[in-house]
């Protein structure tokens, strides 16, 4: 059989979301607003969550490192996709789409494993109250977030030089809004079947083994809780998970809706509808979720509010003395 023709590409042509003239304007503003929210929200709880006392423990130490995964997959896709609804063609230079698909891998592994680091963490705090400050000392803490970037920097460098090295046809549009590895293998002339099972036995892996984590770990907060004779020990025991339990169940649920759906109703259409969701939507609900449901996020913004309201006071009556004192 006549191999399709072999070409040495410059560049990528991303479809986009729609292709309706009429609707670009539209969901230009609606994704310009939700990316900023997202970067306010997840830099704004990076800084909260370091520079305010009260928030130094492990629960914010993961927190921080959830908000910059966020921060990182969402603009790994954000910018580009925005720049791609007013620009007249859309395309995204070879080396731009290595880097994109290199960081998105990069970021959305590493938030599973974080997530199921928050959890065993919520474990310990629950179950193990008297041996949380020694169990998760900031050795511990540093090392189960250290273990998913290095995992998920490993994989990423596979992934992405196992298909950047691979033949790409005469063909180069990519049927999504951005360089994902499932759309990039439809461009390949050469066998994509161990590039494949490479992705389908990590996908695998890392979903069901983070996930393995989070639910053993609640398992056992639930037990736990159960247990308790105080009806206010229980609510506050329940109201330290609730924001990280609904974390879970948004980020899973749109993944698993994306990677387990049966392949006869599987489409690049239904997937870019999930990619909207987890790479815009959940990083800007992630910070809200945090921050509405958290006395002590709560709490520490009100501080900063009120130390910010008091420093312009300060300002504006020096100010005021020393416009109305006398020339000397």
């Amino acid at each position: 059989m006549n191999q399709p023709n072999q070409t040495v590409l410059t560049e990528f042509i991303l479809m986009g979301i729609t292709d309706r003239p009429e609707l670009q304007a539209a969901i230009f503003g609606l994704f310009l607003s939700i990316y900023v929210i997202s970067v306010v929200g997840n830099l704004g709880m990076i800084i909260l969550t370091k520079v305010d006392s009260r928030l130094q423990t492990p629960m914010y130490f993961f927190l921080r490192h959830l908000a910059l995964t966020d921060l990182g997959y969402s603009t790994t896709v954000g910018p580009k996709m925005l720049v791609n609804f007013i620009a007249n063609q859309n395309t995204i230079p070879y080396n731009w789409c290595t880097t994109q698909l290199a960081f998105f891998i990069l970021f959305i592994i590493s938030e599973l494993f974080i997530l199921s680091a928050m959890a065993y963490d919520r474990y310990v705090a629950i179950c193990h109250p008297l041996l949380y400050m020694v169990v998760m000392s900031q050795k511990v803490c540093w090392v189960l977030v250290a273990v998913p970037y290095v995992y998920s920097a490993f994989l990423s460098l596979i992934t992405t030089i196992k298909i950047f090295m691979s033949s790409f046809c005469d063909h180069n549009v990519i049927r999504h809004f951005y360089c994902d590895n499932l759309p990039l293998l439809t461009l390949l002339c050469s066998s994509t079947r161990d590039i494949e099972l490479i992705i389908l036995i990590f996908s695998a892996f890392n979903l069901v083994s983070s996930l393995l984590i989070v639910l053993v770990s609640y398992i056992l907060i639930l037990m736990a809780i159960l247990s308790m004779n105080s009806a206010q020990g229980r609510h506050k025991a329940f109201s330290t998970c609730g924001s990280h339990m609904t974390v879970v169940v948004v980020l899973y649920a749109t993944l698993f809706f994306m990677y387990v759906q049966p392949k006869s109703s599987h489409s690049f259409d239904t997937d870019k509808i999930a990619s909207v969701f987890y790479t815009l939507i959940i990083p800007m609900l992630n910070p809200m979720i945090y921050s509405l449901r958290n006395k002590e996020v709560k709490g520490a913004l009100r501080r900063i509010w009120k130390n910010l309201k008091c420093a312009n006071i300060d300002i504006l009556q020096r100010y005021c003395r020393f416009g109305s004192s006398p020339p000397q």
